[in-house]
Formats: C-alpha cells, structure tokens, sequence
C-alpha cells in the first residue's frame, strides 16, 4: 500500500443504512424496481434510493454487491453504503472497493439454509483510499477503461455462446421441420407408451439391486440439457411389478419441469423406477430412443403442462402431440450421428467461451487487487 494512503473502518467514513420492507402484494406498482440482496424483484410507486451501493444484508449469494444506476427502492434484504465526506472518499472510488472486497464480505454471511450477512463485522472493513481525491479520480478512470475493454470481450464471448447454441437449435429444428416423403407422422401415444412414475415403499430401497430408483430430486432440472445426478437408491425386481419397470432407452422427465433426460444417453444401463413426480416416453421399436430424444428437445414441456395452482403434464397431455420420423430405421441413425458429432461441437465450442468468461472475470479480480495494493 502507498504510503500516501489512509486506512480506515467502514463505518467511520460511510453511511450504512438498511432498506425498508416491502411486499408486492400490499406496496406493489409500477414505477420503480425494487432491489433487496440481488436483482429486480418488483416495482413501486415510491423509492428511496438514488445511484447509490446495494449490499446483500438476507439471502446472500456468492454475488452480494452491486452499484444501482438508477431511481429504486432498497427493500429490508439489502443496505446501501455512501461516503459520509465526499472530500474524503469519493462514491466512485468506494464502490470499486467494495466490489474487490465482495468475495470478502461473502465470507462474512453466517447461516447455512439462508446466508446472512454479520453487519457489526461488515461495519469494521478496513477501507483503503489515498488521500487525494484526485488520486483517487485517477484510479478509476484506469480502471473504467480497463472495465469497458473486459465487459465488451465479455459481450462477445456470450454472444459467441449463444450463437453456437443457436446453430444446433436451428438444425435441429430444420431436420424435424422439413420431413421427406418416407417419414412416418404419429400421435406420441400412437408410437410411444406414456408411463408415469409409482410411489415406492422406503423399506424397498436398497444400496444394490437390479433396478435403479431415480426420484424427481435427482434431476438437474436446468433446461433441456438435464443430467441425471447421483442416486444411491435401488429396488429389487422381486418386490416390484413388471408394468413399473421402465426399459433402457426410454425418455425421462418431471411432470412439473422444463428438462427431460434418457437413461440411456445419461449412461444409465440399468433398468430404472421413477417416483410419482415423473413420467417416462418408452419408444416403439419404430423409433430409436436416441432419435426420440432429439426429437423431445425441441418440445417446451411447460406449454404441455396442465392445471393452474400447480401447473404439471399428465398421460393426456399428449393426446394431441405428433412426431415426425423415419420409417427408416438406418435414415434414424444418420440423423443421431450427425446430432451427436454436432451436440458434441457445440459443447466443445461452448466450454472455450465459457472459460473465456471465467478468465475475463478473473482478469477484473487482477486489476482490481493491483489498484488497491498502491501499483496502479
């Protein structure tokens, strides 16, 4: 640190006040957003702050600080910081601090179900400033040209991610869009067994056995691309119906999800049992699973679903939903290998920008620590 800098307690330099709270139901309007310890949740038609640092006081994520640039109002879930003296910390110079210390201040959360943050230790951060404002206007002006390069690479590395994306969607969608004249067009229940899930004893759950126990809670349910996560829990073939089991190959979803997933492709061999919460496709020996798949990833299943309180999909939800395939058995398996080389470019693809993103991330942590270890 320069020795031209000063150090001082947060709470000796910068107001800190909570936000006032607030709930849709009764205070809800239209104006302006309202903030807590994370984004926009709702409006009002009143606020309270003004351009000004929000920091996560409830519900803490990894993410607990932001500068909002705008007219809003800071629920009870969030406190805004300010500098007493403006002649002493600048508000620009202070919110870059805060951002470099969030990874800090996180660690100051205490509860494990829900992340609250320990004020009176968040009020005795030490603050670092030079004593020039001047000083301090030169620091951010580096690091708000610094910023604006990384946030426009940033920019353009998701973009790229979505425009990979996007090329497997599109084909996709051409192949299921543009059928030739030999394929077959079926209701799902014409060319599919629809089987939902069955309720299972606990005293049948066992650490081995034939048949795998996947229950609703075991799915990732993170868009389409859902992968099946650990499951210990397996029933013996003895103690169940035939009719339960589902075959390898079927098409695996929740009822009141978005995410589908096959115990085939997800690398489950085994025959599998799934709980109340899903349903499973079981295809005919017309259709490949894999092709099934493919074809169920263009399907939004939250349009498929039924009810109002507790929106889900049932065997009848598919009365009215056909799919167009390939009377050819061989034509199926060139259309998986040309997804599968494609799916698997498209990842590929995906984990560079990716990795683009985190390193672009890291770079910001980089310069950060260089401008408040006195070497900018």
């Amino acid at each position: 640190m320069k020795s031209t800098w000063k150090t001082k307690k947060l709470d000796e330099i910068c107001n800190v006040e909570y936000g006032t709270r607030v709930v849709r139901k009764v205070d809800g309007g239209t104006i302006y957003p309202v903030y807590g310890g994370g984004g926009k949740t709702f409006f009002l038609d009143r606020y309270n702050r003004e351009n000004c640092f929000v920091v996560a006081r409830f519900a803490m994520s990894e993410q607990c600080t932001r500068f909002v640039k705008e007219k809003f109002f800071l629920n009870d879930s969030g406190l805004s910081v300010s500098p007493k003296d403006t002649n002493e910390i600048s508000q620009d110079f202070l919110n870059l601090q805060l951002f470099y210390l969030n990874d800090y201040i996180y660690s100051l959360a205490r509860g494990t179900a829900q992340k609250n943050l320990d004020v009176p230790k968040f009020r005795e951060i030490d603050i670092s400033y030079p004593n020039s404002i001047s000083e301090q206007q030169r620091i951010v002006k580096i690091l708000d040209e610094a910023f604006e390069k990384i946030d426009k690479l940033k920019q353009n590395a998701e973009k790229n991610l979505q425009n990979s994306k996007n090329i497997f969607k599109s084909y996709l969608e051409n192949i299921f869009t543009n059928p030739s004249k030999d394929w077959g067009n079926k209701k799902i229940g014409e060319i599919c067994s629809i089987k939902s899930g069955t309720t299972i004893s606990p005293k049948l759950e066992k650490q081995t056995g034939d048949i795998l126990y996947l229950k609703v809670g075991d799915m990732n349910l993170k868009g389409n691309e859902t992968e099946i996560l650990y499951s210990s829990r397996f029933i013996d073939s003895n103690d169940l119906n035939i009719s339960q089991i589902i075959p390898e190959g079927s098409i695996i979803f929740p009822k009141r999800g978005g995410a589908i997933f096959t115990n085939k492709r997800r690398k489950i061999v085994k025959p599998t049992i799934v709980d109340l919460n899903t349903m499973a496709l079981v295809p005919s020996n017309l259709l490949i699973s894999d092709f099934l798949y493919y074809w169920f990833l263009r399907i939004d299943l939250k349009e498929l679903s039924n009810g109002t309180s507790i929106p889900q999909i049932n065997n009848y939800s598919f009365d009215n939903i056909f799919i167009s395939y390939p009377k050819s058995i061989s034509e199926q398996k060139e259309i998986i290998n040309k997804l599968d080389k494609l799916l698997e470019q498209t990842k590929k693809l995906g984990l560079i920008y990716k990795q683009k993103l985190v390193d672009l991330e890291e770079l910001k942590k980089s310069i950060l620590n260089k401008a408040f270890s006195g070497e900018l």
